[in-house]
């Protein structure tokens, strides 16, 4: 059973080049059959792709299907589209009592309220229902009515999530609570399958799920970084390169999934605090040591704003961000935060 993962675009192949998401080329550069292996699969609703380099060939190819192996493990672990992942177990019990889970899962709920804590709620774990209510969880998007919007937003708040780290238990104050782990489900994956190459002895790897959350292992073959080119929303053009080496590239925009009435565009971001989407920045790219903070980091960005932005990204030393937001004169403007040595506008 194939389950679909909001923020999820499937890869494509044009000309030769792997074309992805909201806006990632990967330049894999010219290398022999023998220097690497890669495979792709269909896992959280998307194509994930693995390329792994530098070892013998069947040491690579079974490195390879392991890193797919733990993204395919992790889909029937959290989905919240899969009826019978222990996520989905959670979402319909936890109202009536504490639901025991395994550590791994009731690790990952915490983080995701973590997260929640420390953006203040721009990132929410709980955003399930308003997903729901505006048609972004199986369908292209509606308006709700403001009766349905506000049943939404009393079921979102991450502090209608109780954990008890003794009993490992995960509990809901009141129905209609939900998780969805789309926020940072696909960056903790990724980054779960880089520990896999890790340690079966991969130093070179690319590790794409879906276009919205890379992570670049060292670099490939006779470079140093692996060539990522981000395209600039809602266009085929190249508006900048990454370069990756060791480091995850996030990405969340509004250009993906939306639809329009009445004149007005709605992306499937929520803002939590409000219960209707995100406005004001179409796409983020962040930068960071961590797959899993960046997926989170990206959609806290489109939220916030680029005012906050400076403040968060400001912080942390080891981040990057980069807004792309609308210009009345141009289709978009960028704006440069934090830790960009390896990005390189087109054109210089």
């Amino acid at each position: 059973m194939v389950s679909v993962w909001p923020r999820c675009y499937t890869p494509a192949v044009v000309s030769g080049v792997l074309a992805v998401g909201l806006a990632l080329t990967f330049a894999i550069g010219a290398v022999g059959e023998g220097d690497c292996r890669q495979d792709g699969r269909v896992t959280m609703g998307c194509t994930a792709t693995v390329r792994a380099c530098g070892a013998e060939a069947g040491v690579l190819q079974a490195a390879v299907a392991a890193a797919l192996d733990e993204i395919d493990r992790l889909d029937a672990l959290l989905s919240n589209y899969r009826l019978d992942s222990p996520l989905s177990r959670v979402n319909r019990e936890a109202a009536l009592g504490p639901v025991a889970v395994e550590p791994e899962l009731f690790d990952f709920v915490a983080l995701c309220l973590r997260w929640s804590r420390e953006s203040d709620g721009a990132f929410d774990a709980t955003v399930g229902p308003l997903m729901r209510a505006w048609g972004f969880f199986r369908g292209e998007g509606r308006v709700p009515d403001e009766a349905e919007l506000r049943r939404a937003r009393e079921a979102v708040g991450y502090r209608h999530v109780v954990l008890d780290p003794v009993a490992r238990t995960v509990r809901f104050d009141r129905p209609g609570v939900e998780l969805d782990p789309g926020g940072l489900g696909k960056g903790y994956a990724v980054d779960r399958a880089v520990e896999i190459l890790r340690r079966r002895g991969i130093a070179s790897a690319l590790v794409n799920l879906g276009g919205s959350s890379v992570y670049g292992l060292g670099g490939p073959p006779g470079g140093t970084a692996w060539q990522v080119a981000v395209r600039a929303p809602g266009t085929d053009r190249v508006a900048l390169t990454v370069r990756l080496r060791d480091r995850a590239l996030s990405v969340a925009g509004t250009d993906q999934r939306f639809f329009e009435q009445d004149g007005v565009r709605y992306g499937h971001v929520m803002d939590p605090r409000t219960g209707l989407p995100a406005q004001g920045v179409l796409a983020v790219a962040v930068l960071s040591d961590s797959a899993t903070d960046g997926d989170a980091l990206d959609d806290v960005l489109l939220v916030e704003g680029a005012k906050a932005a400076r403040t968060r990204v400001g912080k942390d030393a080891s981040l990057g961000a980069l807004l792309f937001l609308p210009d009345r004169g141009r289709s978009w403007r960028l704006l440069r935060l934090g830790m960009l040595d390896e990005v390189t506008r087109a054109g210089r």
